[in-house]
């Protein structure tokens, strides 16, 4: 289906776009400052579950409806906004209230973290514009299209999974150690709580709509 230097020139770039920083990493590196190493591997499969409804969305021609409607873009990005916006607010309140510090602060299941990491990626219309615009470039016109971007987002996405989940954890040892003084736990929250309000501005300003 695919042409052996096709699909190294494609893992070649995924590997690049998902090694560079960006708000899924972010998202990851916060979660695990603040909670641990499983939050931040949490977080990190929950974009991967998001990723993986683009990924679907992406074959069948959904993601084209946010390329085609401007409304449907600022329903879903603003519906993004919110999300992330209320998980700061939870954030900086639970910074403010001083807790204690035995353990990371800020408990939170790594259910509801996978959750929060899957709804705030499908909530992003950026992304399901980018797999529209990244995958067809390496899609073989005389096989199944949406047979080779399933296979391609796929591939694109255990990879992204595979760096934000190191950074997810790595950034996770590193709050669990710092979160035992019970002032820069405080911190370590109202970090993530700041983390969490700057990418839901970047997701309201930035200019990302569908021309």
């Amino acid at each position: 289906m695919f042409d052996p230097a096709t699909l190294a020139l494609f893992m070649a770039a995924a590997l690049a776009l998902n090694l560079t920083p960006g708000p899924d990493m972010l998202f990851c590196f916060a979660n695990g400052v603040a909670r641990g190493p499983r939050a931040g591997l949490a977080a990190a499969l929950g974009i991967g579950g998001g990723a993986a409804v683009h990924t679907v969305a992406a074959a069948l021609g959904l993601a084209g409806l946010f390329a085609a409607s401007p409304t449907a873009f600022e329903i879903l990005r603003w519906g993004g906004a919110a999300y992330l916006l209320w998980l700061a607010v939870k954030a900086l309140r639970s910074a403010g209230a001083g807790l204690g510090a035995a353990g990371p602060l800020l408990p939170r299941p790594a259910g509801r973290i996978f959750l929060d990491g899957m709804v705030t990626n499908v909530l992003n219309p950026k992304v399901a514009l980018f797999f529209i615009a990244f995958l067809p470039q390496f899609v073989d016109p005389s096989h199944s299209a949406a047979l080779q971007i399933l296979v391609l987002g796929t591939l694109l996405n255990l990879s992204g999974t595979a760096v934000n989940a190191l950074v997810g954890m790595s950034s996770g040892g590193v709050g669990r150690v710092l979160s035992r003084r019970p002032v820069v736990a405080r911190l370590l929250n109202g970090f993530t709580g700041i983390v969490f309000l700057g990418l839901a501005a970047r997701l309201v300003l930035a200019d990302g709509r569908p021309k």
